[in-house]
């Protein structure tokens, strides 16, 4: 697709005699000034957008993503434009009397306002929201009134699938100051969080019988939502930093089609940064390799990543805060030269969970049929909770006060982090529990040498030995995640044990006493 225009650009000589056009790349900064040159943002009830509306000049200087209709499904494949959603574009016409679809009128919406009490940065404390919130109001005419570019008119309504232009707008932004995809056709959808994105990525990359690539531990949801697909799932050994790219490559390249009943997997799905179950964080080393192996074996990439900005500091004393944005870890999207990433965004882990809002970006090949597939089905995310994020995100905090929201976060992050890993190094009996500091997210990994418990000696399985323990540290009151669980490879045996907890919700004070009585469950059961 073609740029926006107007474009202002400078112009850098090559030679005596020429020179190219070289616009600069899109800063936290540098928004207002850049929204001030774009076309008037799409108004009205279901008004079509695209990514393509709200990015800057740079991203036409890139090359275009390859084209991946062989990884599509048959399901897939036969999707077409939903033709309602398409004769929207029609609204847009002045003086157009519509009786062609089945928009409700606004009058029978049952709300005249909402306010919202936020937070004003820099104070973020619930103590500070209450004394020095900031009272986000959301009227129902506030587009005719000239007050906003979304109200309660728009929100309450039908919508696209690809969600409301102004918060589509703002994560478009927001994808390119924080990862400038190096290809210049990629493309943002609104979703209904990444659960449902993902549950669609299935049917769009996968047929039934299909094999898919996921971490040996892995997110328990991610994994039950491909089993009822008839996707079966092929676990990655991993290490401290994650899946190992070369017994991927191994896995694939021997990969034995009559033995498997199966053609080699094609789809990764990973979590790259603060792993769930295990914590793990892959480096920017370590992703280029497990890029490599993508491309290597034409696979597509499935980034989920609620968790990449509770990247922490180091496990130290020291307190220094590097620059944000440069200290993150480079994303799978940032070094995605091909399109074959698809990466799950989620405002779940820093904003809200019951939002139900996420976004996708993928190349415009792929974003095409996501929504194909969004419009039949959740058709669009709720108004309601667009409306909330763009009062929040766009209005009141901008870019700059997000980034300092998450700046805060991951400092909160950080000390849940040390709290729970100096209960672990305060109570847990070394001898037989190991684990390693989490670089980012909100789980501990903890390791079992469950080959010490007296059970051994007497038959007892590994399954059964898990379970004694975890029972044992119910009774004993506290509740944590047993590692079998994480597990999506059912055909391979599982050897070690594992447990995880989180430090996302309870006190200093709790995460201590958890420990301590999770160390008593295991000092029971081990005799020690």
């Amino acid at each position: 697709m073609s740029p926006p225009t107007p474009l202002d650009v400078n112009l850098v000589g090559v030679t005596d005699t020429s020179a190219v056009p070289i616009p600069d790349p899109l800063t936290v900064n540098g928004v207002p000034a850049w929204r001030e040159k774009m076309a008037k943002i799409p108004t009205g009830v279901a008004a079509a957008s695209n990514s393509d509306m709200f990015k800057s000049p740079i991203c036409y200087t890139k090359p275009k993503a390859k084209q991946f209709e062989h990884r599509f499904s048959l399901e897939s494949k036969s999707r077409k434009a939903s033709t309602l959603k398409t004769a929207a574009r029609y609204l847009k016409n002045p003086g157009l009397i519509s009786l062609g679809g089945g928009l409700p009128s606004s009058e029978y919406f049952p709300f005249e306002h909402l306010d919202i009490k936020v937070p004003t940065a820099p104070g973020f404390s619930p103590e500070a929201t209450r004394k020095s919130g900031t009272v986000l109001h959301a009227g129902k005419h506030d587009i005719q009134e000239g007050i906003s570019t979304y109200d309660l008119e728009i929100a309450l309504n039908y919508g696209q699938a690809t969600g409301a232009a102004p918060l589509l707008r703002f994560v478009t932004e927001h994808t390119e100051i924080i990862h400038s995809p190096p290809y210049s056709d990629w493309q943002c959808t609104l979703t209904p969080g990444s659960t449902y994105a993902w549950d669609t990525a299935l049917r769009l990359f996968c047929e039934r019988g299909d094999y898919i690539l996921m971490e040996e531990y892995t997110f328990a949801s991610a994994a039950e939502t491909a089993f009822p697909l008839g996707i079966k799932v092929v676990g990655i050994p991993m290490d401290e930093q994650g899946l190992l790219p070369d017994r991927m490559d191994e896995i694939l390249s021997n990969w034995d089609v009559d033995a498997r009943g199966a053609r080699k997997p094609h789809v990764l799905y990973t979590i790259p940064t603060g792993q769930n179950p295990t914590g793990a964080t892959q480096s920017a080393e370590r992703r280029h390799a497990v890029y490599e192996v993508a491309q290597k074996h034409d696979l597509i990439i499935i980034e989920d990543e609620p968790y990449y900005f509770l990247q922490m500091q180091p496990y130290t004393s020291g307190d220094a805060t590097p620059e944000f944005i440069k200290s993150l870890v480079p994303s799978f999207l940032s070094m995605d030269t091909d399109g074959r990433v698809v990466r799950l965004e989620s405002f779940s882990k820093v904003i809200s969970p019951g939002s139900r809002v996420g976004w996708i970006v993928a190349s415009e090949q792929i974003i095409e049929r996501f929504v194909r597939n969004f419009e039949v089905s959740s058709q669009n995310p709720s108004g309601i909770a667009q409306l909330a994020l763009f009062k929040l995100l766009d209005e009141h905090w901008g870019h700059s006060g997000y980034l300092d929201w998450l700046i805060n976060l991951r400092m909160s992050y950080t000390a849940r982090r040390d709290s729970l890993v100096h209960a672990c190094e305060k109570h847990l009996p070394r001898e037989i529990v190991h684990w390693e500091a989490p670089a980012a997210g909100m789980f501990n990994w903890m390791e079992i040498d469950w080959h010490k418990h007296p059970g051994v000696a007497a038959g007892k399985t590994r399954a059964a030995i898990e379970e004694d323990i975890f029972l044992s540290a119910v009774n004993g009151g506290v509740l944590l995640s047993r590692g079998s669980w994480f597990k999506p490879d059912h055909d391979t045996v599982e050897e070690k044990m594992f447990f995880r907890a989180t430090f996302a919700a309870a006190s200093s004070e709790k995460i201590d006493e958890a420990i301590s009585r999770f160390a008593e469950a295991l000092r029971t059961q081990f005799g020690l």
